[in-house]
């Protein structure tokens, strides 16, 4: 399997978008990652904008970013929800500054945003956020998906195949 040993961390929190979470979830489980959920607290319960159910694995404070391969971030409401954490923030930044493979979709790019690390950074998003990427300093584009390095952006659901192609690549080379 193409990501035996490899470890990645995703934020958790309500109201992410269902597919945006476990779409590539599962597919990056699929492929041999072991990934784990981080959300406010550990072994609680958060719903998507559509009611599946997700469970922290641990909460973001238990967070050592050393121990993780790669980041992803979902999109939905919950980006909004999860940039206000100071730990969320730093845990971005220690993936940015340190080229580990960041996936980002939908609106998750506020995470980014927040966390001060697009400048110059050639992304795409739901265009619905168009607007806050390139006062962020990033580069927006409308396609599926946009690999800049280490950081792999994707718009929204019906483009989760290129991103999740995309995304594997890089976390299996880097």
């Amino acid at each position: 399997m193409e990501l035996n040993g490899k470890k990645v961390l995703s934020f958790v929190s309500d109201d992410f978008e269902d597919l945006e979470l476990w779409y590539p979830v599962l597919r990056l489980r699929e492929a041999g990652a072991e990934v784990h959920l981080a959300g406010e607290a550990d072994n609680t319960v958060y719903k998507g904008k559509y009611g599946v159910p997700a469970t922290s694995d641990r909460a973001f404070d238990e967070i050592d970013p050393a121990e993780y391969d790669a980041l992803l971030v979902p999109g939905g409401w919950s980006p909004d929800k999860l940039r206000r954490f100071h730990n969320v923030l730093e845990i971005t930044r220690h993936f940015h500054t340190h080229k580990k493979p960041i996936g980002q979709i939908c609106h998750a790019g506020w995470v980014l945003i927040s966390a001060g690390v697009l400048e110059g950074v050639n992304v795409t998003s739901t265009p619905g956020i168009k607007d806050d990427m390139t006062n962020a300093g990033a580069i927006w584009h409308d396609e599926a998906v946009i690999v800049d390095g280490h950081i792999v952006s994707s718009r929204r659901p019906p483009d989760l195949p290129d991103y999740l192609r995309e995304l594997i690549n890089v976390i299996k080379t880097n």
